[in-house]
């Protein structure tokens, strides 16, 4: 626990300031922090990885993958799928052969109701002495055998199992959510800033690419799109500028359409202005004062 204000130990007033500065101290509480610039990749980043791209690629809603890591997660999810698919239809039988052997009981419960009305038809003496009419044992007349136990371990009540849901057939994109194929990833093609003085490695530069028709430097404050018929990445201001007034590719002279221009989903600045989420909440346990 922390100490009270400067001067006002004595005080029996557990603030909420000390209250709170004792949760974050002690990990009690939801914990919320910013995200800052630190926290946020790079818009050449895979969002898998979150490591620069060796191989990049990129879906039709602009997120940036690295090949390996978007081709190791489809046939992952493919597996899982199949696997769940199985449990699935194991599921499906199960419930099957539960609803038939419970129709065969009710059948079984019916011809025995009316085998016993058959045999009642016929009066008989009652046999029963005035001691068993009198019982009112919860284990008489054979009812020990369908009470429950917590001992025995074939009388203990089983709970049900968590009735499954029938998975999704198609993989979903790890980031948008929407259905992800293989054959529908375009190539990106980056253009790299060659500077003689600067001996560095490509990624340990700070501006390490830049646009393909203007030259401009590419950054997270640079909003950037991929040409789907080069796969070569330029400024949105390049774009509006220059590509929509004749909608033909400058790199290859290819022509393009609406669709083709494939806005890159930037990892940000870690200001408000280009990010929708800056803020992480984690919930703990809390303490009460």
């Amino acid at each position: 626990m922390t100490r009270h204000a400067r001067n006002c130990t004595a005080g029996a007033v557990y603030t909420y300031h000390e209250k709170k500065k004792d949760n974050k101290a002690c990990g009690y509480g939801t914990q919320q922090d910013r995200i800052g610039k630190d926290s946020v990749k790079d818009f050449d980043c895979c969002c898998l990885t979150l490591q620069p791209c060796r191989n990049p690629v990129i879906t039709p809603d602009g997120y940036l993958y690295d090949k390996e890591a978007i081709l190791e997660y489809i046939i992952h999810q493919k597996t899982e799928i199949a696997r769940r698919l199985k449990e699935f239809a194991k599921q499906q039988e199960r419930e099957s052969k539960e609803l038939k052997d419970l129709a065969k009981a009710e059948e079984e419960s019916q011809t025995q109701k009316f085998i016993e009305m058959e045999k009642s038809i016929v009066s008989k003496p009652s046999t029963s002495t005035s001691s068993d009419a009198g019982s009112i044992s919860n284990v008489s007349n054979g009812k020990e055998k369908v009470l429950p136990s917590f001992w025995v371990p074939s009388l203990t009540p089983a709970a049900e199992k968590v009735k499954l849901k029938k998975p999704e057939k198609s993989v979903l994109c790890p980031m948008s959510g929407q259905p992800i194929k293989a054959k529908d990833l375009i190539p990106v093609h980056f253009m790299e800033i060659n500077d003689p003085d600067d001996k560095r490695a490509l990624i340990a530069r700070r501006d390490r690419f830049m646009c393909a028709v203007t030259h401009d430097v590419l950054g997270n404050s640079v909003p950037s799109a991929v040409l789907r018929t080069s796969g070569n990445v330029v400024t949105m201001e390049c774009v509006e500028k220059l590509i929509k007034k004749d909608m033909i590719d400058p790199t290859n002279g290819k022509p393009l359409k609406e669709s083709d221009i494939i806005p890159l989903q930037r990892g940000g600045t870690g200001y408000a202005s280009t990010n929708e989420k800056l803020k992480a909440k984690v919930k703990k346990p809390v303490m009460m004062a």
